[in-house]
């Protein structure tokens, strides 16, 4: 199984951010060819020293990196991409992690 792991930083107008991701956003991504699941944390997120300026985390579930790859490649890929720069334009509001994984 391949993940992408998606982490907001705590965004200015948090009301903005959740009604779009909420409402435009999820629904695109959830039209990607190939997603078996998505999460996204429910409530604060901390560290183990304490808070931390992370806002959402979004998880989302792929058969392997190249599903992964050809679902972004994807119309609805494009999509969900090109609506992710709306409300997070930069690499100073999210991260994104792209791996395999195993159980051990």
């Amino acid at each position: 199984m391949a993940r992408m792991v998606v982490i907001y930083r705590t965004p200015e107008d948090i009301d903005a951010f959740n009604r779009h991701y909420f409402e435009t956003h999820i629904p695109l991504a959830k039209k990607l060819p190939g997603l078996r699941k998505y999460e996204i944390s429910h409530g604060p997120i901390a560290s183990p020293v304490g808070g931390s300026d992370i806002y959402l985390i979004g998880t989302l579930y792929f058969d392997d990196l190249e599903a992964m790859g050809k679902a972004f490649a994807s119309p609805e890929g494009q999509a969900a991409r090109a609506d992710r720069l709306i409300f997070a334009p930069d690499a100073s509001g999210v991260q994104m992690f792209l791996f395999e994984n195993r159980e051990v």
